[in-house]
This record gives structure tokens, C-alpha cells and sequence, in this order.
């Protein structure tokens, strides 16, 4: 978000409400609490404190994290935000868990994106590692499509719906960085019985990305 909060979320509001799908809105590392809290509706059970919640689906439960560092591009996962996930993941059971998150809990061979990954990652990877419901991880932060495994959980990352950044190589710093002349995207997943598949689909030009 910009610098007017009250005008960003509001017409942010205003935007997503002629969507004909249902939107449940995630903390990223430019979000405010407040302001966001303040006009965009969050699901029933949500933290007070947090934006974070679980949506319960026919294809399992879905977990939206709020790992927002207020004053840092870094992300962070509190005692209480743990002891939540904590409960969430046991009232889960046996039922499949999709974990979707801003900040990544590794560091994924970005090297300056990786300098602001969830510092909290080891607890993080620690809590979901005893809970065999856990199926995949997905994230975003770093503006690059990645996938892989961590501890034997599947995770995936997708790129921006703005810029993309540059890839690792030749190395650059924020001093040299230049947006990749790369598409934007978003991201479908699709859940069936036994399969998990993730669709990257551009919607503008490459062009338009680096222009504007």
C-alpha cells in the first residue's frame, strides 16, 4: 500500500467487490493492519489481533497466515500467532492443510530476497513439521516463480501481479535493481482427489510491466 492508507483500502474495497468470486483478502509486507482490517471483510474466526484465519472447503482447510513485520520488508511469526496455528492444525486433524503465507520459511537461492524471508522460520518449519496434515505451503514476497520441498512438505511461490524481480543471476542489489522484462501473473490452484496442480497464467504484456 501507498501512503494513504484510508484511499488505498478503499478503493481496493470498492475494486474487489464487483468480483464475481469471493475474495479473503492476506497481510503482505507493505499491508496495515488497521486500514486493511477497517475495509475489506475477513471470514468468520479470524484472529483480533492478526489477519489470520482458516476457511474450511471441501478439498480440506485452507490457512490464511499473517506474517507481517511492522517497520521491516522481513516477515515474523509470534509466540501467539503459532499457538494459533498450533490449535488450527490439531482441530484439523486428519483433514488435509493448505497453508498460504506472504514471507517464505527458507531461503530459496534469492540472495537479496532472501535477506527478508520470516526470520521466524525454524520455529515456523518445526510446528508444521508435526502435523502430517500439512499438504503444501504457498508463498509469495520474492516477485519469482519457485517450487520445491522443505522437510517433505511441497511449496510453491508465484510472481508479482506487478513486477517481477530480476533472477539471481548476474547478481544485482537493490542499489542496480531493474524489474525482469517478465509478464505479470497470478496463480489458480486446483485441488482433486489426490492431486494438487498450480497454473501460472500472464494477463498483460511484458511491456506494460516494465513501463508502467
Amino acid at each position: 500500500m501507498g501512503d494513504d492508507i484510508e484511499g488505498d483500502y478503499s478503493e481496493l474495497a470498492r475494486y474487489l467487490a464487483r468480483s464475481e468470486v469471493t475474495i479473503h483478502s492476506m497481510m503482505g509486507n507493505n499491508d496495515d493492519r488497521q486500514g486493511l482490517r477497517a475495509k475489506l471483510p475477513l471470514p468468520q474466526g479470524a484472529m483480533a489481533e492478526f489477519i489470520q484465519y482458516a476457511i474450511e472447503t471441501p478439498q480440506g482447510m485452507m490457512i490464511c497466515l499473517d506474517t507481517h513485520k511492522p517497520g521491516s520488508h522481513a516477515g515474523a511469526f509470534c509466540a501467539a500467532r503459532q499457538d494459533w496455528l498450533e490449535q488450527t492444525l490439531r482441530r484439523a486433524g486428519d483433514t488435509p492443510a493448505y497453508i498460504f503465507m506472504h514471507h517464505p520459511p527458507l531461503a530459496l537461492g534469492l540472495p537479496k530476497q532472501d535477506e527478508i524471508m520470516l526470520e521466524d522460520s525454524a520455529a515456523f518449519l518445526d510446528l508444521i513439521g508435526r502435523h502430517a496434515n500439512v499438504k503444501h505451503l504457498f508463498m509469495g514476497h520474492v516477485h519469482r516463480p519457485t517450487c520445491g520441498s522443505i522437510r517433505g512438505i511441497p511449496f510453491a511461490t508465484i510472481g508479482a501481479l506487478s513486477f517481477q524481480a530480476p533472477a539471481p543471476r548476474p547478481a544485482w542489489d537493490w542499489e542496480s535493481f531493474e524489474p525482469a522484462p517478465e509478464a505479470p501473473h497470478y496463480a489458480v490452484v486446483e485441488f482433486t482427489n489426490d492431486s494438487v496442480v498450480l497454473q501460472f497464467t500472464q494477463f498483460c504484456s511484458v511491456d506494460f510491466a516494465v513501463t508502467e
